[in-house]
């Protein structure tokens, strides 16, 4: 066998980076906290978060209200399966996927001109800037949950 070409190398070095344990955990903590933050008022306060669920314009008038009461414990549960690290392939895919539809959410208020705040740490309000810094936030976010998508570090897991 010859030796290792440059981009080999490359593939490794960012396998590496990927799996790092302490990156992982890193990822694992911002992407947990900022869910379990997100939950906090929206379980707290679930008539207000079905008022920001209805100002997306997304929903079936007749499911803002369950989405209000589940999404928040969903968010919460996902949250801290990263945190301890229970469940954590399933919190993983759930963070994801909350992230990207969230994402989505925000984009078509702004393209259907709706001017609509997050939501997500508060009640929403009126303010599409604010939407586009949601949006901003949000991809950084999603940095952080596809670098524990493709992670294979296991350590520091209470469940394996």
């Amino acid at each position: 066998m010859g030796a290792l070409q440059p981009r080999d190398r490359k593939e490794k070095k960012l396998r590496r980076l990927i799996d790092n344990d302490l990156l992982t955990m890193i990822s694992r903590l911002v992407v947990g906290i900022v869910f379990i933050y997100a939950s906090f008022y929206k379980v707290i306060d679930p008539g207000s978060f079905a008022r920001s669920i209805w100002f997306y314009h997304l929903v079936p008038g007749n499911l803002i209200n369950l989405i209000a009461l589940i999404l928040p414990w969903l968010e919460l549960l996902c949250g801290l399966a990263l945190v301890f690290g229970i469940h954590y392939r399933g919190a993983v895919i759930w963070a994801n996927v909350l992230t990207i539809v969230f994402i989505i959410a925000l984009y078509t208020t702004i393209y259907r001109g709706l001017s609509v705040d997050c939501g997500c740490f508060k009640a929403s309000g009126a303010a599409s800037y604010k939407a586009w810094r949601s949006i901003i936030f949000d991809l950084f976010l999603l940095v952080f949950t596809l670098h524990l998508y493709f992670s294979r570090s296991q350590r520091w897991r209470l469940a394996r």
